[in-house]
C-alpha cells in the first residue's frame, strides 16, 4: 500500500470513531473555544508521551486511540476556527460529517504536498518523534493563541492543527505496520 492509501485508511478509522461519538454525544464539542480544543489535544499528546516513557497503561487504552483522538480534535479545532464556538449544540450529524470530510481532505492534500517535498522522511522517524513534534506544535499554538492569533512570520493555528493531524496519521500508520 502506498502512503496515500495508508493515510486514507487511517483517516477512515478516525472518521468512524468521530461518527460514532457524534451519534453518542451529538456535536457537544461545538461549545469548545479553540484554546480548549488545543488543551484537549495537549492532554492526548501528553498521555501518549507518558505511555511511551512508562511503557504501560493503567487505564487500559493504548497509544493508537490517542492518536485518533488528536486527529479528531484537530479537525474539531479547524471547524471551530471556521465556524466559531457556539453556546449550544448547533450542528447536526450531516453538517458535522461534511465539515469533517472537508478538513480530512485538506489534511490529505497537505500531506501529499509535504510528502513529495520531504521524500517520505516520516517513514524513517520514530513514533515518539511524532509525539514530540505534536507537543512542540501545541506549544506554538498556545503561544499564537496568547497573541490573539496574530503572527509576524509564522503559519497560523489552522496550519498547526493540520500538522498535528498529519503527524498523528503517520503515527497510526507506523503503529499499524508494527502490528502487521
Amino acid at each position: 500500500m502506498n502512503t496515500e492509501e495508508q493515510f486514507k485508511q487511517a483517516m477512515a478509522g478516525c472518521r468512524e470513531v468521530f461518527f460514532k461519538k457524534l451519534h453518542d454525544y451529538g456535536a457537544a464539542w461545538r461549545i469548545m473555544r479553540p484554546s480548549s480544543v488545543t488543551d484537549q489535544i495537549f492532554i492526548k499528546a501528553n498521555r501518549i508521551r507518558s505511555l511511551e516513557v512508562k511503557g504501560e497503561s493503567w487505564v487500559g487504552e493504548g497509544i493508537y486511540p490517542e492518536f485518533q483522538g488528536i486527529v479528531n480534535y484537530g479537525i474539531v479545532g479547524l471547524i471551530q476556527l471556521e465556524k466559531g464556538y457556539a453556546e449550544t449544540e448547533d450542528m447536526g450529524v450531516e453538517q458535522a460529517m461534511d465539515l469533517y470530510d472537508k478538513y480530512a481532505k485538506s489534511a490529505l492534500e497537505l500531506m501529499l504536498k509535504k510528502n513529495h517535498d520531504y521524500d517520505e522522511a516520516w517513514r524513517s522517524m520514530r513514533v515518539s518523534s511524532y509525539t514530540d513534534l505534536i507537543l512542540m506544535k501545541l506549544n506554538r499554538t498556545k503561544q499564537i493563541e496568547e497573541n490573539d492569533g496574530k503572527t509576524l512570520i509564522s503559519e497560523g493555528i489552522d496550519a498547526n492543527y493540520l500538522d498535528m493531524i498529519n503527524y498523528s496519521v503517520f503515527g497510526l500508520i507506523k503503529l499499524s505496520e508494527a502490528e502487521a
